[in-house]
C-alpha cells in the first residue's frame, strides 16, 4: 500500500493572502514609491527659444551701439498665467492714463482656454508660447520668453516686472513708476539695480539642490553658489539681457527633477544666476509681498474676501527695506469687488 501525504494547500494560500495584505497595508511606508521625473523640454521648444533670445540680445546690442536715448523709460509688465486675468479691471484702473510709460506682455499656457483679454490687455498675448508645468524649468523658459519679447518690442523698456494672475498692485501707477525711476534722474543712470530676492541659508536648500540627483549641478553650480528667492521679480534691462545670454547655468537647471517634491527651479535659476554674475547689482529682496506663514503644498497663503480690507493693504505695503512693497499675491478671484471698492479709497490713493 502506498501512503500519500496531504498537500498543505490551505495553509499555503492563507500565508500568501496574509503576506499580500501586509504589503498592501504597509508597503507605501516601507517602500516609498519612486517619483516620476518632471517632463523634459522638447528640443523644438529649446531651438525656438534660443532663436528668440539671440534676436533680442542682438537687437539690444545694436540699439546700444547707436546710442539710442529713451526720453520716457518704461516698465514692461510681464504677466505669467494659466487662467483668466481675474484682476484685469483693477489693473485697468492702475494703468489708466499712463500709456506712454508702460508695456504689457502676457504668457498664457497654450493648453488652457481663457477669455480673450480686453482693454489694455487686448492683443498683448505673446507669440511662441509653450506649455508650462508647475515646479519645472518650463516656468523659467516662459519668463525668459517674456523678457525677450519685451526687449525686442520696445527699446524704451528699462524695468521688467514679472506678475502672476493672482497679483495685485498695492499703489498707484505713478507711485510704482517713481519708486523705480526716481524723478529728475537721467536715463543713463537708470539701469542700476534689480529687485530680486536672493537667499542662501534656507533649510530647504540641500534637498532642492539635489532634486535632479546628487552631483547633477556641478561643476557649473556648486552648492555654495546655489540660491533661492521669489519667482516674481523686477529686473533691469541689463540683468534681463544677462538672463537671455545665459547658456551655462540653463544646461543644469533644465535637467528634469527626480525628486519632484523638492523641484522648484523657477525659484532658484534667476537668483542663482544673478548672484553669480552681479550680486552687487541686485537688492536681494523682492517688491512683491507674499505670505508664507501658512503655506499649503508649496503654495503661499491665499487671501479671501473676508480678509481684504484697507488695513490689509496698508500692512502688505510695509517692508524692512527702503522700498515699500509694490505688489502682493496671492488673492482669490472673488476678492475683485472688494479690491475695486478699495482702489480709489486706499490702493491708488498715495
Amino acid at each position: 500500500m502506498i501512503s500519500s501525504t496531504p498537500t498543505p494547500l490551505i495553509p499555503t494560500l492563507t500565508l500568501f493572502i496574509s503576506f499580500a495584505l501586509i504589503l498592501f497595508l504597509f508597503a507605501p511606508s516601507l517602500f516609498p514609491l519612486s517619483h516620476h521625473p518632471s517632463p523634459p523640454i522638447p528640443l523644438s521648444h529649446e531651438l525656438s527659444d534660443l532663436s528668440l533670445f539671440s534676436r533680442a540680445t542682438k537687437r539690444a546690442a545694436a540699439k546700444s551701439r547707436l546710442g539710442t536715448t529713451n526720453p520716457n523709460p518704461k516698465i514692461a509688465f510681464l504677466f505669467l498665467t494659466n487662467t483668466d486675468l481675474y484682476f484685469s479691471p483693477l489693473w485697468e484702473l492702475f494703468f489708466n492714463n499712463h500709456s506712454s510709460l508702460y508695456n504689457i506682455y502676457i504668457h498664457v499656457d497654450p493648453t488652457v482656454q481663457i477669455s480673450a483679454p480686453t482693454g489694455v490687455f487686448h492683443g498683448r498675448v505673446i507669440k511662441n508660447l509653450h506649455r508650462t508645468y508647475r515646479g519645472t524649468a518650463t516656468l523659467i523658459s516662459a519668463a525668459r520668453r517674456l523678457l525677450a519679447t519685451a526687449i525686442l518690442d520696445d527699446s524704451s523698456n528699462f524695468y521688467f516686472a514679472l506678475i502672476s494672475q493672482q497679483c495685485i498692485p498695492l499703489h498707484s501707477f505713478m507711485f510704482v513708476y517713481n519708486a523705480l525711476f526716481r524723478p529728475n534722474v537721467d536715463s543713463a543712470s537708470l539701469d542700476k539695480i534689480s529687485f530680486i530676492e536672493i537667499l542662501s541659508n534656507e533649510s530647504i536648500m540641500w534637498d532642492r539642490y539635489n532634486a535632479r540627483g546628487k552631483h547633477a549641478m556641478v561643476p557649473e553650480v556648486p552648492f555654495n553658489k546655489f540660491r533661492v528667492g521669489s519667482q516674481f521679480f523686477v529686473l533691469t534691462r541689463r540683468h534681463s539681457l544677462m538672463v537671455l545670454r545665459d547658456r551655462k547655468l540653463w544646461r543644469k537647471f533644465k535637467i528634469p527633477c527626480i525628486n519632484v517634491h523638492s523641484c522648484y527651479p523657477e525659484e532658484h535659476y534667476f537668483p542663482t544666476l544673478l548672484s553669480m554674475l552681479d550680486p552687487k547689482g541686485c537688492s536681494s529682496y523682492t517688491l512683491t509681498r507674499v505670505n508664507w506663514t501658512d503655506s499649503v503644498s508649496g503654495h503661499p497663503h491665499t487671501y479671501y474676501p473676508p480678509e481684504v480690507s484697507a488695513q490689509l493693504i496698508c500692512n502688505l505695503r510695509e517692508s524692512n527695506s527702503s522700498y515699500s512693497y509694490l505688489f502682493a499675491r496671492k488673492f482669490s478671484p472673488d476678492c475683485l469687488d472688494t479690491l475695486l471698492d478699495l482702489s480709489g479709497k486706499v490702493i491708488f490713493k498715495d
